[in-house]
C-alpha cells in the first residue's frame, strides 16, 4: 500500500499573513533571523499577535545551515516558555529549525507529555518547500543531517508573495534551481507516484515560465506568486516520492565547502539527468523517458527520448545561463587542489545521504566522483 500525506493546510495568495490572526493561543514563539526583523517582517508578525493578545518570544538568532548548537538554543526557549503556537518566518533554514527543535523535544522528553505545539510556516524565500514536508536538515560539523519523520509536517503553511518580492536575484536563482530540483528528483524518484508526478509536472512548467521574470523583476507580484506556489507544489511532491542523489551530492558539497544548498543543487542537477538517463548509453532507462515527457510538457524538440533528454539538459543549462549561474563548481572560488582532498569525503557522505535510495539509477562511488568531477568542470556526459 502507498500513501499520499496531504498535511499541512494551506493559505495562500496575496494579502494572505493576514489569516495569522484568524488562530489562537495562549503562548506563541516566533522563529526567525536577522534578516526578518531588518527587513521589518517580523515586525509584519508581531503586529498581528499583539492585535490578537497573544503573548509571545521572539527567537531571531537562526542562522543559514541551522547546526545542532541552534536546535538546543530552541529547545531552551521551548522548555522556559512552553509555547502551544510556534511561528516559523523566513527560508528553509528558519524552518527547519523550527521543526528541528519541535521534533528533538519529543524524542529527548517523551516522558514530559507535553501537547506539540501547532507549527504554522511562513516561507520568505521561494525554494525549500520546508513548509510542506516531513523533512529537516541540520549541520553537524561539516555534514548534513537530514531528519525525515512525519512529524516535522507543519501543521499551517502560509504562501504570501507580498513577502518575497525583496529577495535578491542572486537568492531568487538558487532557491528557484532549488525548486526545480525538487520537482525534477521528485519525478524520477523510485517512489514516485500518479500524485507526485502531477505536481513535478506543473512546477517544472512554473519554473521555466516565471523564474526568470523573477530574476531580472523582482516586484512582479504575478511571477512571484506563482514561483512561491510552484516552491511549495515541489516540497509537497518529494515529502512523498522523496528525492534523490542530486540532493545528496549537494548536502555534502554544501557541508564540506559551505556552497549555498540551491547553488549546489544547480550545479549538479544537468549533470545527474544525464546519468539517470544512461545518456552516454541507450538512453533508454525509465528516468530517460520521464525527462523525455517534461521535455514535451514544455513544447521543446522530443521526437525520441533522447532527443527529449537533450532538450531538457539544453534548458537546464540555458536557464542557468540566463541567471548568470556559475556553469561548473570551479567557478565558485573552491581551490581545485582542496576538492580533489576532500572528493572522497564527499562521496563517502553522498551514498550514506537519506536521498540516494529513492535516485532511480543505484549510484557506486565510482560514479558519485565522476558526477562531483564533471560537475567540477560543468561538463555534462555526451
Amino acid at each position: 500500500m502507498n500513501e499520499f500525506l496531504l498535511k499541512p493546510g494551506i493559505r495562500f495568495g496575496q494579502g494572505a499573513l493576514a489569516s495569522l490572526g484568524e488562530l489562537t493561543a495562549t503562548q506563541a514563539l516566533l522563529v526567525t533571523d536577522q534578516a526578518m526583523v531588518r527587513f521589518g517582517l517580523a515586525a509584519r508578525v508581531t503586529r498581528i499577535l499583539n492585535q490578537r493578545g497573544i503573548p509571545f518570544t521572539l527567537w531571531d538568532d537562526v542562522i543559514p545551515d541551522p547546526d545542532i548548537a541552534t536546535v538546543v538554543r530552541g529547545m531552551k526557549l521551548m522548555d522556559a516558555y512552553y509555547p502551544d503556537l510556534v511561528i516559523a518566518l523566513g527560508g528553509g533554514s528558519v524552518i527547519d529549525a523550527a521543526k528541528a527543535v519541535i521534533f528533538s523535544l519529543a524524542q529527548t522528553q517523551p516522558e514530559a507529555g507535553r501537547q506539540r505545539p501547532c507549527l504554522v510556516a511562513i516561507p520568505t524565500t521561494s525554494g525549500t518547500g520546508s513548509e510542506v514536508t516531513a523533512f529537516s536538515v541540520v549541520k553537524a560539523h561539516a555534514e548534513k543531517l537530514v531528519l525525515v519523520d512525519p512529524s516535522l509536517l507543519p501543521d499551517i503553511a502560509i504562501l504570501d508573495p507580498e513577502l518575497v518580492c525583496s529577495v535578491p536575484p542572486a537568492i531568487t536563482a538558487d532557491t528557484g534551481m532549488d525548486v526545480l530540483c525538487h520537482a525534477l528528483e521528485a519525478f524520477v524518484s523510485r517512489h514516485a507516484s500518479d500524485f507526485s508526478d502531477a505536481l513535478a509536472e506543473k512546477v517544472v512548467q512554473q519554473v521555466f515560465r516565471y523564474l526568470p521574470t523573477c530574476w531580472r523583476s523582482g516586484d512582479n507580484l504575478l511571477a512571484r506568486e506563482k514561483m512561491h506556489n510552484a516552491s511549495c507544489m515541489a516540497g509537497m511532491a518529494f515529502t512523498n516520492a522523496s528525492l534523490g542523489i542530486t540532493h545528496s551530492l549537494a548536502h555534502a558539497l554544501g557541508g564540506v565547502f559551505r556552497v549555498p544548498h540551491g547553488r549546489a543543487n544547480a550545479l549538479l542537477m544537468a549533470e545527474v539527468v544525464a546519468w539517470n538517463a544512461d545518456y552516454q548509453g541507450n538512453c533508454d532507462t525509465p528516468a530517460a523517458h520521464k525527462y523525455a515527457r517534461l521535455a514535451h510538457l514544455l513544447d521543446l524538440p522530443a521526437a525520441t527520448v533522447r532527443q527529449g533528454v537533450n532538450s531538457l539538459l539544453a534548458a537546464i543549462r540555458a536557464l542557468k545561463a540566463e541567471m548568470t549561474l556559475p556553469e561548473g563548481i570551479r567557478e565558485t572560488g573552491i581551490d581545485a587542489a582542496d576538492f580533489e582532498h576532500r572528493l572522497a569525503e564527499m562521496v563517502s557522505q553522498a551514498l550514506d545521504d537519506s536521498c540516494t535510495p529513492a535516485n532511480p539509477r543505484t549510484p557506486d562511488a565510482q560514479a558519485l566522483s565522476g558526477l562531483y568531477r564533471r560537475a567540477w568542470a560543468g561538463t555534462i556526459i555526451s
